[in-house]
């Protein structure tokens, strides 16, 4: 399959992780499992899971899969980032979330039959596929896992609330502001890095020329600084003050 001249079988480097009961040290082990999706589990329960667990690397630009795909699994992000799309009916695209390290994503195929978005990496990625059957009889089996089930839903819903506030209210340059600032959050050089202004207005709702003539004017102002190829140094106090922007 060919996606947006991408070849999903070249980009993607797989390598397998043993059946659980033959390399369960892979998921215990896991570097980010207090974040992930088996954080809860313990050494008993991994003795339910009896069908390979995928440990497979994406490249930027790759799909791990389109929108109404058949939902077979879901995905941990152990590294990188991956943007969920939803096409619009004019062909347009729409942003709707940023996954990163720790973050699941497919979820809505643990109720339903296909998936909702179109899933992209952005830079470069470290997945972990689990298939579905996995993570329902592990659901039904151990208490655990739906309680860290129950937490994914909810963190999913509050970032789509958050989504929706943050970065499609207010003025261009106050989403933009907001958008800037998530970036550089938890950064200690108050550096952020950006996407290509494609994405910036399919993330914001608003035109790749605007978030051009917004990214281009926060340079010349000072807002941002150069560091290298779409990485800056931000302003924080300026960005904050931007971000309250209403009209």
């Amino acid at each position: 399959m060919i996606i947006r001249g991408v070849k999903i079988e070249d980009s993607v480097k797989k390598t397998r992780i043993e059946a659980a009961w033959s390399g369960q040290a892979e998921c215990r082990g896991c570097g980010i499992r207090d974040l992930a999706l088996f954080a809860d589990l313990k050494e008993q329960d991994f003795s339910l899971i009896h069908l390979p667990i995928d440990e497979i690397a994406y490249e930027a630009g790759a799909v791990l899969y389109n929108s109404g795909d058949d939902g077979r699994a879901v995905y941990t992000v152990r590294s990188g980032l991956i943007k969920l799309v939803q096409y619009l009916p004019d062909g347009a695209q729409r942003i709707v979330r940023l996954l990163r390290p720790g973050d699941t994503l497919g979820l809505e195929v643990l109720v339903g039959d296909t998936y909702e978005h179109t899933a992209v990496v952005l830079r470069r990625a470290l997945t972990c596929r689990i298939p579905r059957e996995v993570v329902q009889r592990l659901s039904v089996e151990t208490p655990r896992l739906h309680s860290q089930l129950m937490k994914r839903w909810h963190q999913s819903v509050r970032q789509a609330d958050e989504w929706l506030t943050e970065l499609s209210t207010g003025s261009a340059r106050a989403r933009v502001a907001r958008l800037l600032l998530s970036q550089a959050e938890g950064a200690n050089d108050q550096a952020c890095e950006l996407f290509s202004r494609e994405d910036v207005g399919a993330m914001l709702g608003v035109t790749t020329e605007t978030a051009s003539r917004m990214i281009a004017e926060f340079r010349r102002s000072g807002v941002l600084t150069d560091l290298e190829a779409n990485r800056y140094r931000c302003n924080i106090e300026e960005l904050r003050r931007i971000s309250g922007e209403t009209a």
